[in-house]
């Protein structure tokens, strides 16, 4: 059988950081979706978490991580653009980075969030307090 000849795809690894609640959020709306491929998604802010050999804690949780199902690694925008690639209602995106420049360019304004990332992480995180008025 055909099944019995070929080998289970991997699934794809997303490498997230779960102790950042924009990061909590974004992964939470990935996980209610139905990807076109496995993905499993792993908490490094969480000390119990095996980490992939020849990579630190403080590297994973500074930048978006994933392994592919061939098992390449993928960081940044690149990630996310092979994440997209196998969500509904993303892809268009992932689609949208295949063209001349997008990727580049969808870098650049990751690396841009990234400069503002711990201010909004505070801003998330007050918002995100029990018995905040609204």
């Amino acid at each position: 059988m055909l099944n019995e000849t070929r080998e289970a795809t991997p699934p794809l690894t997303v490498l997230y950081d779960g102790a950042c609640p924009l990061c909590r959020r974004e992964i939470g709306l990935y996980r209610g979706l139905r990807a076109r491929a496995p993905v499993c998604y792993a908490d490094v802010s969480d000390i119990a978490q095996r980490l992939p050999p020849g990579t630190t804690r403080a590297q994973l949780l500074a930048r978006f991580h994933l392994r592919d199902g061939q098992g390449q690694w993928h960081s940044g925008a690149a990630a996310f653009l092979v994440l997209w690639a196998v969500l509904p209602g993303w892809r268009w995106l992932a689609w949208l980075g295949r063209l001349p420049g997008a990727a580049w360019l969808m870098e650049r304004g990751y690396r841009l969030f990234l400069r503002w990332r711990p201010g909004l992480q505070r801003l998330a995180a007050r918002l995100d307090r029990p018995g905040r008025s609204r």
